[in-house]
């Protein structure tokens, strides 16, 4: 079948144009209606859910702030909690005492007691009192305690005491009363380090120089013999 286009191009181009303007109105229409849609959404999700939420946690707030208040001793509980926390900072603060005893069993030697013994752990002091059957014997533990040394991590070797004085003794035929101050490095009581101590094998004898008693019987020695 043959057909025949019998209207001018004129109203070909306006039927056109037409069609063209229905698209673009239609189109329009739509993306009008998906944006209310949306506006409309926004919108009750903003008023409506999202001040339902607000509501629901000011209920909620207020409701645990109530019971909070009404909790018989919170200002302690609460001090008590703090406290609490802080106790893991304060533990690897606090000096690691409790290595005394493993450190005296280490720097006394034998036939040596001690009766006091005083730490003080901000002045890094200790003295320690206590008797010996002889003071040759208390002379090995001021030795010991010159010459012994520690290892930690990368430190070797170090001194762990210093200015050792045995500052007073009293001798009698059978025992010697002794008192011994020394200072020592703050890193063997250090809770967050493991140091170990090299405590030397000293023997009990001295120079003449380090034990006055003895320089002291010579003397008298020699003061007789040059009498006689």
């Amino acid at each position: 079948m043959i057909q025949f286009n019998l209207l001018p191009d004129v109203k070909l181009e306006y039927v056109k144009a037409q069609r063209t303007k229905h698209t673009v109105i239609t189109s329009a229409l739509m993306a009008a209606g998906s944006a209310f849609v949306i506006f409309l959404l926004l919108f009750l999700v903003v008023n409506v859910v999202q001040s339902k939420s607000i509501r629901d946690l000011d209920s909620d707030i207020t409701t645990y702030s109530n019971k909070l208040k009404n909790t018989p001793d919170l200002a302690k509980i609460l001090t008590i909690q703090s406290q609490l926390a802080a106790l893991p900072g304060l533990h690897s603060e606090k000096p690691a005492a409790s290595r005394t005893f493993q450190f005296l069993q280490q720097l006394t030697p034998v036939d040596v007691t001690i009766s006091e013994l005083t730490i003080d752990y901000t002045a890094n002091t200790i003295s320690i009192n206590g008797q010996s059957k002889s003071l040759d014997k208390v002379n090995t533990l001021v030795d010991t305690l010159k010459f012994t040394t520690y290892t930690e991590g990368s430190t070797n070797d170090e001194k762990a005491f210093s200015d050792v004085v045995l500052s007073e003794f009293t001798k009698t035929a059978t025992t010697t009363t002794y008192g011994v101050t020394a200072s020592f490095k703050p890193v063997i009581f250090d809770n967050a380090v493991s140091p170990r101590l090299i405590v030397p094998q000293l023997k009990s004898t001295r120079s003449v120089i380090e034990q006055p008693t003895e320089l002291f019987k010579k003397s008298v020695v020699d003061t007789n013999e040059s009498n006689q």
